[in-house]
Order: C-alpha cells, then structure tokens, then sequence
C-alpha cells in the first residue's frame, strides 16, 4: 500500500491540538493529533459543498452580495460560495490557523480549484467570532464550518459561539432574510430550538458523504426573520 506522507504540521491557538496534513497520491488528509479518525478528507466533500450551495441559494444570481465564510479546511466550501455567487460578490473566508491558508495556497489548494487565487476572496486571519462583535447588517450569507457541530471539539471556546448571544450577534451581522447555514456531524434537535430562540427560521438538511451513499452529516438552515 502506498504510504501517506507528511506535509505540514500546525498548531491549533488557545491549546488546541496539533493539525497534521498529509497527501497520498492525489488524496489530501488532516488529522488532529490524539484524536482517532480524520477530520477532513479530500475524497469525502459533497458535505462542504452542500454548505455553500444551500447557504447560498438564495442569493443564486444576484449582484453585489457579501457571504462570510467560517473556517477554510481544505477550500471546498469557499469554492462552491464562489460559485454560487456573482462576479460582483465578495466572500470572507475565515481562518484561526495560519498554516491552513499556506496548505490552501500550496499542493492542497489544487484539490478545491485553488478558490484562494480568486480576486473576490478576502481573507481574515483569526477567530471568526471576531467578525460578529460590529453586530451591523453586513453579510447576505454566513456558511460556518469551524468545528465537528455546535458542541465545541477541536476547541472548546467553539462553544461559545453557539451560545444565544453568540446566534444573535451573527443574526444582526445578517441582511434581512440573510441565511446562517451551519456544518455539524450530527444532529441535534436542543440546537435548533436554540437558533428560534435566537430569532431564526430553521430548517435542517441531511448530506451524505459521496452522492447517495456514506456517512450522514447535518446543515442547520436558519434564516433572518422580523422580530
């Protein structure tokens, strides 16, 4: 069996752990350290992708809107934002770690179509919450992918993000009918009722790994509304 080979490794701020990146043949992984199975995997995408196209839909055509991006992984997701969006748009991708904007912009960035060469990208190193504190209506779409779900995992501060506080300082940072899509690897019906109360209509969808088949992640769906 051909081996995996090291590429890079990271640390995580605030005592996160250790990312390991590693390629074999044409297939991109990241670990963390300590931790049993992968967190990303190049083949295994559909996920990532269904973020954006389902965060994005409802801005599908339309000129000069702004989507924020939480968390680069391994670019999929900012990708298909970029696709989903005018030539107009511009899309905010951020990132806590610096090395994972250097594998974007390396061998990794291939995997995605290298979206960080895209001249309608603005990259924000540092905690996306960092973005939320102005509380003004900026961004049509916020796709948050910065953890395995709600419950904070490679990071516990993660939590705090999905607090009721945290849920509507990124609504105010929403457009009217502006759409928070979130990425988790399960389901969990508590965060829901967390997002109405925040003042969201939800509505939650199940992805599959690949195309009808592999494991089954969520993408919570909430959208601005008047209160």
């Amino acid at each position: 069996m051909i081996p995996w080979i090291l590429l890079g490794t990271a640390h995580i701020p605030n005592n996160g752990g250790e990312l390991k990146l590693t390629q074999r043949e044409n297939d991109f992984s990241i670990h963390l350290k300590g931790v049993r199975g992968e967190l990303m995997n190049s083949r295994d995408h559909c996920s990532e992708l269904a973020l954006a196209e389902l965060g994005c839909a409802h801005i599908r055509g339309k000129e000069n809107t702004r989507v924020l991006v939480g968390g680069l992984g391994m670019g999929f997701t900012l990708a298909a934002a970029l696709k989903a969006t005018s030539t107009s748009s511009q899309v905010v991708v951020a990132e806590l770690v610096p090395e994972v904007i250097d594998w974007n912009k390396g061998a990794l960035g291939e995997c995605a179509g290298r979206p960080l060469d895209d001249n309608r990208v603005l990259v924000h190193l540092g905690d996306v919450a960092e973005l939320f504190k102005s509380r003004q209506a900026t961004y049509d779409a916020v796709l948050l992918d910065v953890d395995n779900g709600p419950e904070g995992f490679t990071q516990a501060c993660n939590n705090n993000l999905y607090s009721i506080e945290s849920l509507q300082a990124i609504r105010e940072t929403l457009q009217a009918g502006g759409v928070l899509a979130i990425w988790s690897a399960w389901h969990d019906e508590k965060f829901t009722q967390q997002l109405k109360k925040a003042g969201f209509k939800v509505t939650v969808q199940t992805i599959r790994a690949h195309k009808g088949k592999g494991s089954r992640y969520t993408v919570y769906l909430a959208r601005k509304i008047s209160q």
